[in-house]
């Protein structure tokens, strides 16, 4: 799971900005601001059949300032992100 739904920057963080578009879910933010420092991003790809998937997660990043359920605050009622 991306650290980022627990991180109180997420709805600023450029780095979640792209992860956001890679699994063409919708932004928190139109222009994000926060560059993080060092994020590392873990890649996960899967082949089904002829179909590649690609999964990104932030899974840690120099940055991360613990605020848990930040991104669930910020969306309502939505399912988390996994």
């Amino acid at each position: 799971m991306c650290i980022c739904v627990n991180c109180a920057y997420v709805d600023q963080c450029i780095t979640y900005h792209e992860v956001e578009r890679q699994h063409q879910q919708p932004h928190l933010t139109d222009t994000p601001t926060f560059a993080p420092v060092s994020p590392t991003i873990n890649v996960n790809i899967r082949s089904r059949g002829e179909v590649i998937e690609m999964e990104w997660d932030v899974v840690g990043c120099e940055s991360f300032a613990l605020d848990k359920g930040r991104w669930s605050r910020l969306r309502p009622g939505e399912p988390v992100p996994t």
